[in-house]
């Protein structure tokens, strides 16, 4: 069996929606970035403490990526599991609980399979916890295609055993501080797997479909040379780019849609090229590599404090107080609560112009304009004592 799956449950998402995306995306290698590998650290980290913490052996790893956060949030994990596994417990004397779990969703996937973080199973009931680690993109837990795949190979194994009537899915995104959960019946599940998941996962696996650009473009590792997404990015280029004043609401409003992936789209075209060139010698025509701008840098801090004293110079250090994140890391998130909880306070952010879907609540717009102001007036006056 092959260590990635052509229809993984974490790229669901993409090709449930995208058909022919998940047989185009072969073609292209699977090259793991630092934030992936924290990732694996992480989780690594957490079977570690959820088994020590149910007294089961299991080794410690060693990582580069582990640093104090990793351990608060990973600790966090532990008492969510273990939160979640005393309620279970109401129910059922002697709930299973299953740790990093392979799981194999084949009945519905051609040779689907994937691994669940953790998952307990009482009476009736059926529980799957994913860790996320990852602070760039908020995960929603409601309808996740990648939740519903390992309900469903955890349901193969266990449906039998313990007449399963519910699911229950919980992630657990500590870093965007998203702890959530959604329940479905397993009817809903099934009908769900056979009249939705079935059909298109077929189709994906043959690379059959129509190529569909989307948000989901984001992880996809064809997403830099996918005709289909530069085509509908490329449509922005029918309105000539004229002044926004000179575009129409529905104009405007098209483009607004469309300017986070127009973005995100246009910077991996160009990491991409210049990686291209840097590292591989392709040569563009019309373009070339210049140095970037730089920042002048100490080459040894010790070493111009101690020249610029023999020089008379004394008054050369800045003194301040150390971030709020920084804070929080060197006291823990109990203590920093404990300690300076009362003397912190959140100013309200930018009025900041998003799509209907996302969850944040609506602005109102009767008293933006103050707040709006009130900020620039604090970051002016911010400024000013830099100056």
């Amino acid at each position: 069996m092959s260590d990635h799956a052509v229809l993984s449950a974490s790229g669901s998402h993409r090709w449930l929606n995208c058909l022919p995306s998940a047989r185009l995306e072969l073609k292209f290698a699977n090259n793991e970035s630092s934030a992936a590998a924290e990732g694996t650290a992480a989780h690594a980290l957490c079977e570690y403490k959820l088994k020590k913490a149910l007294r089961m052996r299991s080794k410690r790893p060693v990582s580069d990526y582990n640093t104090d956060e990793m351990e608060e949030h990973s600790d966090v994990y532990v008492e969510f599991v273990l939160k979640q596994l005393e309620l279970a417990r109401q129910s059922c004397r002697d709930p299973l609980v299953l740790i990093e779990q392979h799981l194999d969703f084949s009945r519905y996937v051609p040779q689907g399979f994937g691994t669940g973080d953790c998952i307990i199973i009482a009476d009736k009931k059926l529980h799957i916890i994913d860790f996320k680690y990852g602070m760039g993109v908020l995960v929603d837990v409601v309808e996740n295609p990648q939740m519903k795949l390992y309900a469903l190979g955890a349901l193969e194994i266990y449906d039998r055993l313990y007449d399963i009537e519910e699911v229950s899915m919980s992630i657990f995104q500590p870093r965007r501080e998203n702890i959530s959960t959604w329940t479905i019946s397993v009817k809903k599940l099934k009908d769900w797997a056979e009249n939705e998941l079935k059909p298109k996962a077929l189709m994906a696996y043959d690379g059959e479909g129509e190529y569909l650009p989307g948000e989901w473009c984001t992880f996809c590792r064809a997403a830099v040379k996918c005709r289909a997404r530069a085509e509908e990015n490329l449509k922005l280029a029918q309105m000539e780019f004229k002044l926004p004043s000179l575009l129409n609401d529905s104009e405007i409003e098209e483009v607004l849609f469309r300017l986070s992936d127009l973005t995100k789209w246009a910077n991996k075209i160009m990491a991409y090229a210049t990686d291209a060139t840097v590292n591989h010698g392709k040569k563009w025509h019309g373009f070339k590599i210049v140095e970037g701008r730089s920042v002048r840098k100490y080459k040894n801090e010790d070493a111009v404090a101690e020249a610029a004293k023999a020089n008379g110079y004394n008054d050369i250090y800045r003194q301040s107080l150390i971030t709020l994140t920084e804070m929080q890391k060197l006291m823990g998130k109990k203590q920093f609560e404990k300690i300076l909880g009362g003397l912190i306070y959140k100013p309200p952010g930018k009025p900041t112009l998003v799509p209907i879907t996302d969850k944040r609540a609506a602005m109102n717009t009767s008293n933006a304009n103050n707040e709006f102001n009130e900020i620039m007036e604090d970051e002016n006056y911010d400024k000013s004592k830099q100056n």
